[in-house]
């Protein structure tokens, strides 16, 4: 998918591969260290590199341009790791930097939601009279795409690839690898003319304070031209892939319904409240999103396994102990082909059941959705033991089969839920007939029992609305969760 229709050279010449041996990034700064400053450099936490020089080009009479700039951020000693949690959606966000020689809590609103670390990183362009054209100061997840710079750095990074943006989530982990340097992902568009210019980008002394990182490494500048596009070669797109591998369904149906043992770790669902809920163009149908995730410490693991002329598959769920070796099966409902045009893929029955609830919670309708197909669509708290950072089947393809499969496999891992939106078949409530006045929007996990999990008595989570309006032309109004605001920025920032 390309996110840049036009795209900047980069001379080789970056900083990362200008450092001396192991990276050192004293060798990096652009004038003479003293001893003290070289060696408060090697100390800090993390570095900032950025390219000697870069160029970008414009296409036609487009007044902005697409630049980017490079960046990345090179931990240096020890991995750089900051665990965010939200204790109830009436609290901010607490964070803390987990470091060897001990944690450090930063001030409490640090983060303002779970998306990165805001005005993080100011971009600075200045004309060739010195003239200030550009400047904006950019929130950043410090997870991203991740390569090593250092030969003896470990093969793989651990850490998320990017940021949860569920307004709802609950705990996150952003960290840079020991030895890897991340990708800084900023927004690139730039109001400038072609010609030539210099660009200064720098950690915000906020952040080099906090985490002892002096300016020498903390901040970057260099020359950037922009010129007319003329050839190719000046195009370069972003391919947002995952490249884990593709989860796979046990290599043949189970021989009996129940097998080895499930003693051991499990999958807890819960709910998060119903979001992006409105009514629909007609007026008479209430639409939602929803999302049931996995709190546990071990994934839901559900195969499904067809049987020969039937377009129905019975479905297990697998059991597995703390080092991930498989421990027992059981089997837990089907799998059916759902042909719908916003589907159309395998789904499983009886994961979640969504009820719209009277203001005394008794049932007013039920939603028609009843069957589901399990992704890692959002990241609702790495902070959980066990949590996977690195879920592989995280969109729809990968995880729910084609027409003609005969077995599938479907995951929801630990921190990780699944979210149906609005524009889903099935995500609405009928709303002809009903009175204006207070109702519950109801998302339960599990509503059957049937699948195992370390607890049943937290799956379910009401969302309270008024509905009001007239037929054919109803209205809802949706009280605010705590502190969370669904659209834009989670909480405002402390002044």
């Amino acid at each position: 998918m390309h996110h840049r229709l036009t795209a900047l050279a980069i001379t080789p010449l970056a900083l990362v591969l200008a450092a001396g041996p192991a990276g050192n990034p004293a060798a990096q700064a652009e004038s003479p260290a003293t001893p003290a400053a070289t060696s408060a450099a090697a100390s800090a936490p993390f570095y900032l590199s950025a390219p000697g020089r870069a160029t970008a080009f414009r296409w036609g009479n487009e007044k902005r341009v697409y630049v980017d700039l490079g960046l990345r951020l090179v931990a240096q000693n020890e991995p750089f790791e900051l665990w965010s949690q939200r204790k109830t959606y009436d609290d901010r966000i607490v964070t803390e930097w987990r470091r060897k020689s001990g944690t450090v809590k930063l001030p409490t609103g640090t983060m303002w939601n779970f998306r990165g670390v805001p005005n993080f990183i100011k971009v600075t362009v200045r004309n060739q009279a010195g003239k200030i054209v550009h400047s904006k100061a950019h929130t950043v997840c410090l997870n991203g795409d991740g390569e090593r710079v250092n030969p003896d750095a470990d093969a793989r990074s651990p850490y998320p690839m990017g940021c949860p943006s569920n307004p709802y989530t609950t705990g996150s982990v952003q960290g840079l690898q020991k030895g890897w340097a991340t990708r800084l992902d900023l927004p690139s568009q730039m109001k400038l003319a072609n010609g030539k210019y210099r660009v200064t980008v720098a950690v915000d002394a906020k952040y080099r304070k906090l985490f002892g990182v002096p300016q020498s490494v903390g901040s970057r500048s260099f020359p950037l031209v922009i010129k007319k596009g003329t050839g190719e070669g000046e195009l370069r797109g972003a391919d947002n892939r995952s490249d884990g591998a593709i989860a796979r369904p046990a290599a043949q149906e189970p021989s009996s319904a129940r097998g080895g043992r499930i003693d051991g770790p499990l999958p807890d669902l819960r709910s998060l409240p119903a979001f992006g809920i409105q009514v629909n163009e007609g007026g008479n149908y209430l639409r939602f999103s929803a999302n049931v995730w996995n709190a546990g410490n071990s994934p839901l693991v559900v195969d499904g396994f067809r049987k020969r002329g039937e377009d129905h598959m019975d479905g297990y769920q697998y059991f597995f102990d703390s080092d991930g070796e498989q421990t027992g099966y059981e089997k837990v409902g089907k799998f059916h082909w759902h042909a719908a045009p916003t589907h159309n893929h395998w789904h499983f029955l009886d994961f979640a059941r969504y009820r719209l609830l009277k203001a005394d919670k008794t049932n007013a309708v039920r939603s028609r959705k009843e069957s589901f197909c399990l992704a890692n669509t959002d990241a609702v708290d790495y902070t959980v033991p066990g949590a996977d950072w690195r879920p592989e089947n995280t969109d729809l393809h990968t995880s729910c089969g084609e027409k003609d499969s005969l077995s599938i496999r479907e995951v929801l891992s630990a921190g990780s839920g699944d979210t149906y939106q609005q524009f889903r078949a099935g995500q609405s409530f009928n709303l002809k007939g009903l009175p204006n006045g207070v109702y519950y929007i109801a998302v339960e996990a599990n509503p059957m029992g049937t699948l195992h999990e370390s607890n049943k008595n937290n799956n379910v989570r009401l969302r309270r609305i008024w509905i009001g309006g007239k037929p054919g032309a109803r209205t809802v109004h949706i009280p605010q969760v705590g502190i969370i605001k669904e659209h834009g920025t989670a909480e405002p920032h402390p002044h």
